[in-house]
């Protein structure tokens, strides 16, 4: 979702942009002599063609989907492996190039902070102690390579990302406009978030931003509670939200996976972005929701 998104905002800003693809992705995406291919399970990267680039930047966004199923011990060590690994592998083939990249935009997740109640959190808060906080806290590590290479690496820590395109968002639209919504687990859990807009243009800010590294929060500076998000939503979509989902249900129906994405409360502030001069355009949730759902 994020990475189509900023495929084509950069193309429309005239770079030319080269893809990193797996050998199963190779023929749906077409003959494109810019597109190179890697296999981070198998640990091989066509490392002349990626040297001949001589490339400005690079941006990683590759990971196993977290809500693409429930967590078992195997889907957690996809989820773990798929963002370590693929990170770790990466990080070290840019930093054997004659030519490294300038900057590497790397994507991590607001998840690094763990269930924290309503602690305001910024990038120097402490990480975590569950299972996506320590996933985080690996997934930034693996790219150690390229900062011993010199290479100036960002950890963009994403929210939840609205998108009618993808994503939680777009899940959540049919209970609601079904009348269906309601608050999860009394709603008091802060749930930061991020338009699929912005988070495309953070990321375009933080390759050019050299002031910029380690550690960036990817999150609007309004981060409401879950009731919040619940009544915002149904009045964007002119629905009532009268059906509450409690904690019980949540578990019995995501097992882990509802305690840290649903339940979990993270209440993430923007510090860097904001005060390194990022301007967002979408601030606030409704602003955000009725831009997604065209309801200006």
């Amino acid at each position: 979702m994020v990475g189509s998104a900023l495929l084509s905002s950069l193309a429309g800003s005239g770079h030319t942009i080269s893809r990193l693809l797996r050998p199963s992705s190779v023929a749906a995406a077409g003959d494109d002599s810019k597109n190179i291919i890697w296999d981070p399970a198998a640990g091989t990267v066509d490392h002349d063609a990626l040297s001949a680039l001589e490339c400005d930047a690079v941006v990683h966004l590759a990971g196993a989907g977290i809500a693409d199923g429930r967590w078992s011990e195997k889907r957690k060590t996809v989820i773990r492996e798929s963002r370590v690994n693929g990170t770790r592998y990466l990080a070290t083939s840019l930093a054997r190039l004659d030519r490294p990249p300038r900057v590497l935009v790397c994507a991590s997740a607001i998840g690094f902070y763990g269930d924290r109640a309503d602690e305001e959190l910024d990038e120097e808060s402490a990480p975590g102690n569950n299972f996506l906080a320590d996933v985080c806290r690996q997934w930034e590590q693996a790219a150690q390579p390229a900062r011993d290479k010199g290479i100036r690496v960002v950890h963009l820590r994403l929210g939840m990302i609205l998108s009618t395109t993808g994503g939680a968002l777009k899940k959540m639209l049919l209970p609601f406009r079904m009348g269906l919504g309601g608050i999860v687990a009394g709603g008091k859990q802060y749930w930061s978030w991020i338009d699929l807009t912005d988070a495309v243009g953070s990321i375009e800010y933080l390759l050019v931003t050299e002031s910029l590294s380690g550690p960036v929060n990817g999150v609007a500076p309004d981060a409401p509670t879950n009731a919040e998000f619940t009544k915002a939503l149904g009045r964007v979509l002119k629905r009532p939200t009268i059906f509450p989902m409690p904690s019980l249900v949540a578990k019995l129906m995501l097992g882990e996976m509802a305690q840290e994405l649903l339940l979990a409360s993270a209440r993430v502030v923007p510090k860097k972005l904001t005060m390194s001069g990022y301007q967002f355009r979408y601030p606030t949730l409704e602003e955000s929701l009725r831009h997604q759902l065209g309801r200006q």
